[in-house]
């Protein structure tokens, strides 16, 4: 590469992040239905037409900062799974949990332009479905290795939803029970809506002591995808009848 092509680079490099800088600032102030490519070149000092050679659209810029925000969460989740390896089933899935509540409060523009209201007019591309899917592969991640270990159990699950069951679990995690892949997609819901409630106000005069819920109620989740209780976790227990993946009454290998 020539000295000149590669300081093109940089400077094309460092253009985009002052773009994608402005923008963010301007989420926070106006939100993101106001984002306006005009605006964001005004206040860099650059014609329009210069700053459309980075991003042609305003779609453009919203999908490059959503997919941002989602590979800095995703990113957050994967480094609270690494800081507790080791322990057990429950104890990660509450970290991780405890990593995406954090990352929010601490972007909590970046986390409404990702799981806020829609924009208007906009419709995000597939390019934003694998950093999107972060979060979840890692709690699906836990819930494998539970699944290989001592065994999950199922959670119930009603006759008339398991061929939804049956098709979420062939497109995410095939080699985890149904029953688990429907707990999981509610469990996820339900985590992104306890941290959006905090967020946004809805637990305002309700919760006070927010740390500790939240940990209690992911602690909860984590049982309703079948994860044991951390009391039981490395205590050597024998896996209930209906455990998944035991070989008894209820196990994989008879699905």
């Amino acid at each position: 590469m020539s000295t000149a092509h590669g300081a093109r680079a940089r400077a094309r490099i460092e253009v985009t992040a002052a773009i994608k800088e402005e923008a963010r600032r301007q989420l926070a102030e106006e939100g993101a239905a106001k984002l306006s490519l005009r605006a964001v070149a005004r206040e860099l000092g650059m014609a329009s037409s210069a700053l459309y050679r980075y991003f042609p659209s305003r779609d453009d810029l919203l999908t490059a900062l959503i997919i941002d925000a989602y590979d800095s969460l995703g990113a957050a989740a994967e480094a609270a799974h690494d800081a507790a390896a080791g322990a057990g089933a429950v104890r990660r899935w509450t970290a991780v949990c405890e990593g995406v509540r954090g990352w929010a409060l601490r972007h909590p523009h970046e986390y409404a332009l990702i799981y806020g209201s829609p924009v208007p007019g906009y419709t995000a591309p597939r390019s934003t479905v694998p950093p999107a899917s972060r979060v979840a592969l890692v709690l699906i991640g836990i819930l494998r290795d539970a699944h290989r270990g001592d065994g999950l159990v199922r959670p119930p699950l009603p006759d008339d939803l398991r061929p939804e069951a049956v098709r979420m679990a062939a497109d995410f995690a095939p080699d985890l029970p149904p029953e688990v892949a429907v707990a999981m997609v509610a469990a996820w819901a339900q985590l992104f809506g306890l941290v959006g409630f905090e967020l946004f106000g809805q637990f305002n005069r309700v919760v006070e002591d927010r740390e500790t819920f939240f940990r209690h109620a992911v602690g909860q989740l984590a049982g309703t995808v079948g994860l044991p209780c951390p009391r039981q976790e490395g205590a050597g227990r024998a896996p209930a009848p209906q455990a998944a993946g035991t070989g008894g009454e209820g196990s994989s290998s008879g699905s």
